[in-house]
């Protein structure tokens, strides 16, 4: 009999392994330059992802890199920062002039080296003149809360930013960039990564007020006035300053989806990817991997008991209810135990691989065929709990939570289904 709580740690530990920055930044090292070499850094992973390019770089460097707070690592050369995700603060404005300080004045004879993970959007907040932090806040919560995908929200923060959509490469020219990306975008888009301080892509500010009308989104008035002129047009990519610049990206979830799924087979166990670029909001996610996994325990089709399914990818969550507790794995289990409750044999997993599910101390949590049935008799009805987005209450009140801290990487989510 398998310890499926066991299995999925295992898997959870393959696929952040596949990730670490340690294992995989030697990989990919550019050429010495004539000049310096100067890091910049941002993102949830950027502070393991210096000091992995620290132990790799054998000359001279410089540096800083901002990540969130709790995530930094030690560094001999390269200045860790740490400011505020996913609410952004005075330190990630602190954090911003640091970066273009230690950018600028530099010559075509230099380098730059620009570390990327998710999670730099918020910790490098730069409203434009005319707007304030206040009002960058406020774009932020609207965003986290209208269920859009990240590439969407990334376009509308990148024309609302100072820093983001490659200006942070801009500011670095005439040296070459050369950005090493850990991927938390479904598609692996770099551009995507962190709204991309220093990979621009085509995206215009008329696609950004598409969305905001699309999603309804309820903005500050400086926002959209912003908006409405030629100064939040962020840079091209065809651009001539970024022709000389390289995109690598190092990590991601198709990546750790190979590992777990490696993992799974080592211990006996079948497994199949079913993509790692799954998108959508979590509930409805949710919903199609309890149809699959119904199917597979009542008809053995399209795959045959025993069986494991993995997924990757970024789901959304559209927040209904204020005062609710969770993230989008959470939700994405509590609407999958619904979806599966009493079907015998049905058992998985939902964990964001940077170790944090929204803005609690979990990464995800464990759910079975009886874990509706759980909650209801600790007091809590799933329904309702989905309902007012408080997936981690209903968790923590039958001691599934899923609480590994924070793993120095982040290729988004490892979703895991065990049909026996």
């Amino acid at each position: 009999m398998i310890d499926t709580r066991a299995l999925f740690t295992a898997l959870f530990e393959a696929a952040t392994s596949a990730a670490d920055p340690a294992r995989v930044i030697g990989e990919f090292l550019p050429e010495r330059p004539k000049g310096r070499t100067v890091v910049i850094g941002a993102g949830k992973g950027s502070a393991q992802m210096a000091a992995a390019f620290e132990q790799a770089w054998h000359e001279p460097l410089q540096g800083v890199a901002v990540t969130r707070y709790g995530y930094g690592a030690a560094c001999r050369h390269i200045e860790v920062v740490e400011a505020a995700h996913p609410v952004p603060d005075e330190a990630g404005l602190k954090a911003r002039e640091r970066l273009f300080e230690s950018v600028a004045g530099l010559t075509s004879d230099d380098l730059v080296v620009a570390l990327i993970s998710g999670g730099g959007s918020a910790l490098l907040p730069a409203p434009p003149d005319g707007m304030s932090l206040a009002d960058e806040i406020a774009v932020n919560e609207a965003l986290l809360a209208s269920g859009a995908p990240i590439s969407a929200m990334n376009t509308v923060r990148k024309h609302l930013s100072t820093i983001k959509g490659g200006r942070l490469a801009l500011a670095a020219h005439p040296a070459k960039v050369v950005s090493l990306v850990v991927s938390d975008i479904p598609g692996d888009n770099p551009a995507f990564v962190a709204s991309g301080p220093t990979v621009p892509d085509p995206a215009s500010r008329q696609d950004a007020l598409a969305i905001i009308d699309a999603y309804r989104l309820d903005l500050p008035e400086a926002a959209l006035r912003h908006l409405g002129t030629s100064a939040a047009d962020a840079p091209r990519p065809d651009d001539l300053a970024f022709a000389a610049n390289e995109v690598h990206v190092i990590a991601s979830a198709a990546r750790s989806l190979e590992a777990a799924a490696d993992a799974a087979v080592a211990r006996g166990v079948e497994a199949v990817i079913l993509s790692d670029a799954m998108e959508g909001e979590a509930r409805e996610v949710a919903g199609v991997h309890a149809a699959i996994a119904r199917e597979i325990a009542f008809r053995d089709r399209p795959f045959r008991k025993p069986i494991l399914l993995l997924s990757g990818g970024e789901t959304t969550v559209t927040v209904r209810a204020k005062g609710g507790k969770g993230g989008r794995n959470t939700e994405f289990l509590l609407a999958l135990a619904l979806g599966i409750d009493g079907v015998e044999g049905i058992h998985a997993f939902a964990a964001d691989t940077d170790g944090i599910d929204g803005s609690e101390d979990n990464a995800g949590a464990f759910a079975d065929f009886t874990t509706a049935r759980r909650m209801r008799a600790a007091g809590v009805d799933p329904k309702a709990a989905l309902n007012r987005n408080d997936a981690w209450s209903a968790f923590n009140a039958v001691g599934d939570l899923f609480v590994p801290g924070p793993t120095g990487t982040n290729v988004n989510d490892l979703r895991a289904i065990f049909i026996r």
